[in-house]
């Protein structure tokens, strides 16, 4: 039980120091409000995952064989 609350414990930190940078940090970026840049934004995490898990997939083969 522990672990499980320690590992809740660093995403909820994480993902509070994560909100902090983009609320304070975010104005100092001078990224343009463009459709290109929006598209980006939305598509490149699911992009980013989809690559680990197919990777991931390729190293569990590679160690079945």
């Amino acid at each position: 039980m522990s672990n499980q609350t320690a590992f809740l414990l660093k995403v909820l930190i994480l993902s509070g120091g994560l909100s902090l940078l983009i609320k304070y940090g975010g104005p100092y970026l001078s990224i343009p409000s463009t459709a290109i840049n929006a598209l980006i934004t939305v598509l490149m995490p699911p992009i980013v995952v989809g690559i680990l898990l197919w990777w991931r997939l390729l190293q569990q083969v590679e160690n079945v064989d």
